[in-house]
């Protein structure tokens, strides 16, 4: 049993075997899937899953807490499995690559800017949107 499908469980969804399918699809991701590219992947395992069962797959998991969603700027939401910890994301504008990274500063930084503006930081979202160097830039 993979992870997120051990999730369901402890939430009490009901896993269907396409479900299941979806779920192994979403543990075995080294990337940001968008909902097309689950159903590509999910696909090639059951021909008879639909890309309406991965929309609603997908929001299923999402409202359990167990996906979160990501729009960076694409106009695709893309999902990854809730992290064990937190960590940030940059986005290659050139190739749509999600590189995740954490920094300490940043994280300190945030906390202090909360701080100073009469807030306690509950949780935060960090995109950078960048092209390699040496590259054309476009026009972002």
């Amino acid at each position: 049993m993979t992870r997120i499908e051990q999730l369901c469980a402890d939430k009490g969804l009901r896993m269907t075997e396409q479900r299941r399918v979806i779920a192994r699809v979403l543990s075995e991701a080294q990337d940001h899937p968008d909902a097309e590219e689950l159903y590509r992947r999910a696909a090639a395992i059951d021909p008879h899953i639909s890309i309406a069962t991965v929309y609603r797959t997908v929001k299923l998991f999402e409202d359990a807490g167990i996906l979160e969603r990501h729009d960076f700027r694409d106009g695709r939401s893309r999902y990854e499995e809730v992290p064990d910890s937190h960590h940030d994301h940059l986005i290659d504008l050139q190739t749509g690559r999600v590189i995740e990274f954490r920094n300490e500063d940043i994280e300190r930084l945030q906390r202090l800017i909360a701080e100073e503006l009469g807030f306690e930081l509950v949780d935060h979202r960090l995109e950078l949107y960048g092209v390699p160097r040496g590259s054309k830039k476009s026009g972002h």
